[in-house]
């Protein structure tokens, strides 16, 4: 038979090029308020997320969470760039914490925080935005500091990667 590749060889090659193909077009649609992008070495991470942008959603967080979808997280937005850190208690899942400037790029990750532990976890300062997801998913993907965040609660006149216009 030659060179011919056999056809599941060639079926999934073009998997993984229409996966690429839907994460590249899906990254330059308009952002939505429940999905945010990453972006840097390791290419492109999407998650849907809930939004925490004021004291009480933010205090409150993943607490009593049991479990929570692959691509899933949640976004605490600051009024400002500012000293922040997190703990977990009440929370009963590992979690990766991804702390970003006022620009959206990535500070700081803390890999696997273990849930219902009362160490605080500094992110810094300069902090305006913290992305909790799934504890070890962060180092899987490959996101670490450098990496640039795509949200509309970073305004696009000083995102590191603005929001497309409307």
């Amino acid at each position: 038979m030659g060179n011919r590749r056999p056809f599941g060889q060639l079926t999934a090659l073009l998997t993984v090029w229409m996966l690429f193909l839907g994460t590249a077009v899906a990254a330059q649609q308009a952002c939505r308020v429940d999905t945010i992008y990453l972006r840097g070495d390791f290419g492109t991470a999407r998650f849907s997320v809930d939004v925490a942008d004021d004291a009480a959603e933010r205090g409150q967080g993943l607490m009593f969470v049991e479990k929570m979808a692959r691509a899933q997280g949640m976004l605490f937005v600051y009024e400002s760039p500012q000293s922040v850190a997190f703990w977990m208690k009440n929370t009963l899942i590992p979690l990766d914490m991804i702390f970003a400037d006022a620009r959206g790029v990535v500070q700081r990750v803390h890999a696997n925080a273990v849930p219902g532990d009362l160490t605080a976890i500094p992110g810094g300062d300069g902090i305006q935005y913290v992305l909790e997801i799934n504890g070890g998913l962060a180092s899987q993907l490959g996101i670490e500091a450098g990496a640039e965040m795509r949200h509309p609660s970073i305004p696009a006149d000083n995102s590191a990667w603005p929001c497309d216009p409307a």
